[in-house]
């Protein structure tokens, strides 16, 4: 399966992700404010934007793909569904992954009985159920979800209902196993297991994968850290893109050491509630 790849920019190689539903295009002004620094590759996931689908869109299909199309090591940003997708190829090829930056995402996207910082499975499975009779709408309905209570919310959907299908509409079965990997996914017991260092960026609204998720991979991962971004919600990279690119360049250019020390310092302040 052949990826489709927007390379922009010179430096050491950042692979970006996106959510679900999506494409690359959705990244906007990020990618050429890092591509002052970094070698970004911009990707679309197998069946969004210009990536033909091809076969199950499962995790072990997509890692496939992204190990065939990346032979060097690299460091990767996920986003939502982007960030599961970064968590498990972190742990199945590590000697791919240099970094992980882990934007509004989580080991376990569904509530569980030991899970509380997920999106409740009836509501997935409406979701699912609606996605068969009117993908459009539903993926229209899904956006609102991720700016809800963010600052600047009207702007923010208006330009993501601009984006969603800027580069065609993803295929159906692509979405379908999207929300498959949204519900069934459970990574927490490969979190040990991942020792590159990790950047967890958090909105302070976030519906779907609340604060709380990503202070728990700071806990279990044995080298990662969060910021929380104050008045974002699911995609603080649109609401915050500043910040975001900001915390995101000192990140890539910290040593391992330093990071070590301020994951230590994290996991001291960790919320209660974990």
């Amino acid at each position: 399966m052949r990826l489709h790849v927007e390379v922009t920019g010179q430096g050491k190689p950042l692979v970006m992700l996106h959510g679900w539903g999506m494409h690359g295009g959705i990244w906007g002004d990020v990618v050429t404010h890092l591509a002052t620094g970094f070698e970004v590759h911009n990707v679309d996931l197998p069946g969004h934007g210009a990536s033909e689908a091809q076969g199950d869109f499962t995790l072990d299909s997509i890692i496939e793909a992204l190990d065939a199309q990346f032979g060097e090591p690299v460091a990767v940003l996920g986003w939502s569904l982007g960030g599961i997708i970064a968590q498990y190829w972190a742990a199945r090829s590590p000697q791919k992954i240099e970094r992980l930056i882990l934007m509004a995402s989580t080991p376990c996207f569904t509530e569980r009985e030991d899970w509380l910082f997920g999106m409740a499975s009836e509501i997935l499975k409406q979701f699912s159920t609606e996605l068969e009779k009117n993908h459009a709408a539903t993926l229209r309905r899904f956006l609102a979800l991720q700016v809800r209570g963010s600052e600047h919310e009207r702007e923010l959907l208006a330009a993501l209902r601009e984006q969603l299908f800027s580069r065609g509409e993803p295929a159906l079965p692509a979405l379908r196993g999207g929300l498959e990997i949204l519900r069934d996914a459970d990574l927490r017991e490969r979190l040990p297991g991942i020792k590159q260092p990790t950047l967890a960026i958090a909105g302070q609204r976030d519906k779907l994968t609340p604060p709380e998720a990503s202070y728990y991979l700071a806990q279990v991962m044995p080298n990662a850290r969060v910021v929380e971004i104050e008045g974002a919600a699911h995609a603080p990279f649109l609401s915050h893109p500043d910040i975001c690119v900001a915390e995101v360049i000192k990140f890539l250019k910290n040593t391992a050491i330093e990071n070590t020390e301020i994951t230590e310092k994290c996991k001291t302040e960790l919320r209660p509630s974990l």
